[in-house]
């Protein structure tokens, strides 16, 4: 991709709605922030152009995961799971899109 003028990375605005696009298919419980899915969606077009806005000038900062806790499925406790903001995991998925299709080629079709 070509570097931009004004924007040290080149992320393509696309790939955050498709990120978006399979973040929304998971569904998933609000992160630290409280935010649902549908409440982040109220404001769609901003809060997606946040994140690539951030992202491509290099001022993308995660915030904290929320932690919870689950009882392990065979007895003997818990494990802690971490779940991020909403923002955060379509961040995730453009970041796991972008290095998906470099990596990609590079595994034998059978690996």
């Amino acid at each position: 991709m070509p570097k931009p003028k004004d924007k040290p990375f080149a992320i393509p605005k696309q790939m955050v709605w498709e990120a978006y696009r399979r973040v929304a298919a998971n569904k998933g419980a609000p992160g630290v922030d409280g935010q649902a899915l549908d409440e982040f969606e109220a404001d769609l077009e901003n809060n997606l152009y946040k994140i690539w806005n951030r992202m491509s000038s290099g001022s993308y900062f995660p915030p904290p995961v929320r932690a919870v806790e689950i009882p392990k499925p065979h007895g003997g406790g818990v494990r802690v799971l971490g779940v991020p903001t909403i923002a955060d995991r379509i961040a995730q998925s453009v970041v796991a899109m972008y290095l998906e299709e470099r990596a990609e080629p590079r595994f034998h079709p059978d690996s």
